[in-house]
């Protein structure tokens, strides 16, 4: 289910009335472009009862492939063509492990610094909008192998940058 902004609103505000640390003035993570609300399957835990930390690259990953498909770009299309996004970095915090069957909110807001396109992201988990994860997430693109930069990628996002 993909949840954008106005809905994050109405879901962190219902939240804020009974939490002063939420209320008006105090922002909950990142301002987001776009969001998607996910749950923990129970083979993403390891022994300790808590997502292990590599699943959380998939979480990133597969909001990152939603916000694509949602503004009309599909990552398998863009590499028959010669062109990949690759990620050439990731900054990671991990804050409030997620459990097996919580449900959170993964979303992301995009900027642009030179060729590098820098997903800002957020993981937080729906019960207490606490954020379980802070990644910020550089992608390049390498057109027909070689680092360079993509007017489709460019065309795509305008609206987010």
């Amino acid at each position: 289910m993909i949840i954008m902004d106005e809905d994050i609103k109405k879901m962190v505000n219902s939240k804020c009335d009974n939490n002063p640390s939420l209320r008006e003035g105090h922002r909950v993570g990142i301002p987001s472009t776009f969001s998607v609300r996910m749950e923990v399957r129970d083979y993403e835990c390891d022994i300790e009862g808590i997502v292990n930390n590599a699943n959380y690259l998939h979480y990133l990953e597969h909001t990152r492939h939603l916000f694509l498909k949602h503004c009309g770009l599909s990552f398998a299309d863009m590499h028959r063509r010669g062109i990949d996004a690759v990620v050439a970095r990731m900054t990671l915090q991990y804050k409030v492990p997620l459990r097996c069957d919580d449900e959170f909110v993964s979303r992301l807001r995009l900027t642009k610094e030179g060729i590098k396109y820098i997903f800002h992201q957020d993981i937080l988990r729906a019960e207490d909008n606490k954020i379980s994860l802070r990644a910020k997430v550089e992608l390049v693109c390498l057109v027909n192998g070689r680092l360079g930069q993509s007017p489709e990628y460019d065309e795509a996002f305008k609206d987010y940058l």
